[in-house]
């Protein structure tokens, strides 16, 4: 073996589920294991991951219903997305040191077709950002406000959870794009300073600290044309108030009912919707690919100048990977939150 190709250490670390949570998450609900590192077959790579994600979607792949996409299965490696350096290649197309973007998170190392890993550029922008503003987070905010929106010069927005990674995204990028008004929700004052002061939002409020209604209306007087949803609950029912003529509602999220044991309540003012001629339209990120290369060059752009920012709260260890999940739902983070190995 040659003195620059690295080690291939025996095991590594991994996260497997082993029972499925009832309401919150609980640690007894997974484990933290030692598991053997193969080496790559043909067509395949080894990866060492750097960057491992984790995101609020993840809580529905814990349960067995059936959803858009497969649950988790009890006792295997959990997925997710991770960045990481080729540590073993058997496929021509991707060599031992370069980087890539792949599915296979929430471990260590990783073994796994090269046609499922993206290669990314480290000198282009650093790694984390490749699971956060130029990854799947940025695209599920720029496909999301601009094609199922439907956002135009002008428009007003309302986004809850508006300094989570994809909300903080929306309002920016609705504010670059023209919008009249950009309204955020978040879960802390210190939030909402973030949002008035560094991301541009022209206003803001804790949703803690008041009736979420009163407070949109407050800060919406001549009310909304567009809602993006990444909370579900008390923040739909107060949109859909405050919607204008044909606004438009866009569901990417509802954390706010992701742990709830019980059918949540749904909005008690869809008639409103016959009165505004208003719509609501769920999406979800990977029916936008095609959207990728047009995202990364303006978006891309964008953070290079300095137009664009984005913050993140990065964890440190995947032995944190569970903790780090749970902070997730909690609303711990600001911006994207990733755990680094």
């Amino acid at each position: 073996m040659p003195a620059d190709t690295p080690q291939i250490p025996a095991t590594g670390r991994e996260w497997a589920l082993i029972s499925r949570p009832v309401g919150w998450p609980e640690p007894s609900d997974f484990e933290l294991r030692e598991a053997p590192v193969v080496e790559p077959g043909p067509g395949q790579v080894l990866v060492k991951n750097l960057y491992v994600s984790v995101d609020p979607y993840m809580r529905g792949r814990m349960s067995a219903a059936k959803s858009y996409v497969a649950p988790y299965e009890l006792g295997k490696p959990m997925q997710a997305g991770a960045v990481g350096e080729v540590i073993a290649s058997n496929d021509e197309g991707v060599a031992v040191g370069d980087h890539v973007l792949h599915f296979f998170g929430w471990r260590e190392y990783a073994t796994f077709d090269a046609k499922q890993a993206v290669k990314v550029d480290p000198e282009a922008a650093p790694l984390s950002t490749y699971l956060g503003v130029l990854g799947m987070t940025g695209l599920t905010a720029y496909a999301g406000l601009l094609r199922t929106l439907s956002f135009k010069e002008g428009d007003s927005v309302f986004v809850s959870g508006a300094a989570g990674a994809v909300g903080g995204q929306v309002g920016q990028i609705a504010k670059l794009k023209g919008a009249s008004r950009v309204v955020g929700s978040a879960g802390s004052d210190e939030k909402v300073k973030l949002l008035l002061e560094e991301y541009g939002f022209d206003a803001a409020f804790n949703y803690k600290t008041g009736n979420v209604h009163e407070q949109l209306k407050e800060a919406a007087p001549d009310g909304i044309d567009t809602y993006f949803d990444n909370v579900g609950g008390d923040h739909l029912e107060a949109a859909i108030a405050r919607l204008n003529r044909d606004g438009r509602i866009a569901i990417c999220g509802a954390i706010s009912v992701y742990n709830s044991t019980e059918p949540a309540p749904g909005p008690r003012n869809l008639a409103r919707l016959i009165q505004t001629r208003g719509r609501i339209e769920g999406f979800l990120v990977g029916d936008h690919y095609d959207l990728q290369p047009q995202f990364v060059q303006e978006v891309g752009a964008w953070v290079r100048s300095g137009e664009l920012k984005y913050r993140e709260t990065v964890v440190e260890g995947i032995e944190n990977n569970l903790e780090a999940f749970l902070g997730v739902l909690r609303g711990d983070n600001t911006g994207k939150m990733v755990v680094k190995l």
